[in-house]
């Protein structure tokens, strides 16, 4: 695993240039990934607008800060993403404001696509579900692994898979309204959660 890791860590790259990859290959109108489709060029479209918006206006609560301030060992928070994915837009925005706050957190980004290996070790109900997290120590040992929604979200979506079968548009439609009026709020309480562990 720690061999795996350090591949992906050698691969990795920071949140603004992430953000600078995922504008760049915008303008040829691609995405990240080796699937190419205009569907995909336009949730990362979108996907990129909902960054912009969230680097600017996502704020951390009062408990987040002072909860982050008692970290006091050095952690790499490894995030597995694509530009298309729309959950890694509203999420990492977040998350890079977290790990800004504390210099022993270092915010690394790398592409799902390009770490199967390491993406496979940390499936979600079986599958490849992004964004994933994982903390790691200084001696690259895993602390906590997050993702691929904040808490409520993840409810969300089960309850309405238990009930209806499927994750169709509706409850897409549902989770886009949810994470604009919860406003990452979640995604803070889930971090000093695990933090706190």
């Amino acid at each position: 695993m720690k061999k795996v890791i350090e591949q992906s860590l050698q691969k990795a790259i920071s949140y603004s240039e992430y953000r600078g990859l995922v504008s760049s290959l915008l303008t040829e109108n691609k995405s990240t990934g080796a699937n190419q489709s205009e569907a995909l060029y336009k949730y990362s479209f979108l996907n990129d607008r909902r960054m912009k918006r969230l680097d600017k206006t996502s704020k951390l609560t009062d408990t987040t800060l002072k909860d982050l301030k008692e970290i006091n060992k050095t952690q790499t928070w490894l995030v597995l993403t694509e530009g298309w994915c729309g959950d890694a837009a509203h999420n990492i925005p977040v998350i890079n404001k977290l790990a800004e706050e504390n210099p022993n957190i270092e915010l690394k980004v790398a592409l799902r696509d390009d770490n199967l290996e390491l993406m496979d070790q940390f499936l979600t109900n079986g599958g490849r579900s992004i964004p994933k997290l994982i903390a790691l120590d200084e001696d690259q040992n895993v602390l906590f692994s997050w993702g691929p929604r904040p808490s409520i979200a993840t409810k969300m979506i089960s309850d309405y898979k238990e009930e209806n079968g499927v994750v169709d548009a509706k409850i897409k439609e549902e989770l886009q309204v949810w994470y604009n009026k919860n406003k990452g709020q979640n995604v803070q309480e889930d971090f000093i959660s695990l933090l706190k562990q």
